[in-house]
């Protein structure tokens, strides 16, 4: 039941699939429900890491007694206005721009989510020049969409806009982690400045991951199978003869480098390095200074 609210059953599969390390994407296959469904769920009932189904349960049934019983709404025109400029006040306290967030406030607290430009000129009394600029810088970061209404263009917030929100932002630490992954080795793991950006890589490449799910326990299983394969070697090698050797698609290959390289916290005590020539070498997880005085102690012994 695709559209139905999540049972118990649901929940304990999904906390079950989390703790097997299972993607949100995995676990919705398996319910036959949307991912989003399962994301919003977990994000609102603790994240990935303390989401139980008894709790998410018992949350759900507390949030429906508190709904208030259908019928026209207590309040006066006043008091939504005021609390539109007061959500647009914390959004700004987040972060974005006063007129951006009192647009999107706007949008998101009147009845179908969807307002024409003249409508918001009207409600928030600023200039059109002022409700473009912000509905566009919305627009660019996939928050409100635009839909033709007649000879008019209305701008729309879906009911999910937090939940793209959410995602994109997992996407953003990712491509982070990546690139401070790439700058730790222009600079060096040894150099500060490569070490500190080594640490980012590794922060962001979880966080990101956590936001999305994680990775799989099978993933999890190929970046230790080829961090172990690369440590038997010796030496740099290349991820077609990884491949040949372990008889794995290359693709398969491919994927456990990314991670192993993207999530250095899954490779134990090695860490997985890039050559200039597309080489992949398995290196102590140890700084030069660290191993040139273990080398020196078991000489001396």
């Amino acid at each position: 039941m695709p559209g139905g609210r999540l049972t118990h059953d649901e929940r304990v599969a999904i906390a079950a699939g989390l703790a097997e390390g299972y993607g949100y994407a995995e676990i919705a296959r398996g319910l036959d429900r949307p991912t989003s469904t399962v994301t919003r769920e977990v994000a609102r009932n603790g994240g990935a890491r303390g989401y139980t189904a008894d709790r998410a349960h018992r949350a759900t049934a507390r949030r429906a007694r508190r709904r208030p019983p259908a019928g026209p709404p207590a309040t006066t025109a006043a008091d939504r206005q005021a609390f539109v400029e007061e959500f647009a006040v914390i959004l700004a306290a987040a972060g974005m721009p006063r007129m951006v967030a009192r647009v999107l406030s706007c949008l998101y607290t009147s009845d179908d989510g969807a307002l024409t430009a003249a409508e918001l000129v009207e409600r928030l009394r600023v200039s059109p020049a002022a409700v473009s600029k912000a509905v566009g810088y919305l627009a660019g970061l996939d928050l409100v969409r635009r839909e033709r209404a007649g000879r008019r263009d209305r701008y729309v917030v879906d009911d999910d806009v937090w939940l793209r929100a959410w995602e994109g932002s997992a996407r953003t630490h990712l491509v982070w982690a990546e690139a401070a992954e790439r700058g730790a080795g222009v600079f060096g793991r040894d150099t500060a400045a490569g070490a500190r950006l080594a640490d980012l890589a590794g922060f962001f490449g979880r966080l990101g991951d956590d936001m999305s799910g994680g990775p799989s326990d099978a993933a999890v299983a190929d970046v230790l199978t080829v961090a172990a394969a690369l440590v038997h070697a010796g030496v740099p090698v290349r991820p077609a003869d990884l491949a040949a050797g372990l008889g794995w698609p290359p693709a398969r290959v491919r994927d456990a480098i990314h991670d192993a390289v993207r999530r250095p916290d899954l490779t134990g005590p090695v860490l997985i390095r890039r050559t200039r020539s597309g080489l992949y070498l398995a290196l102590p997880r140890l700084t030069e200074a660290e191993q040139k005085a273990l080398t020196a102690a078991v000489r001396s012994s």
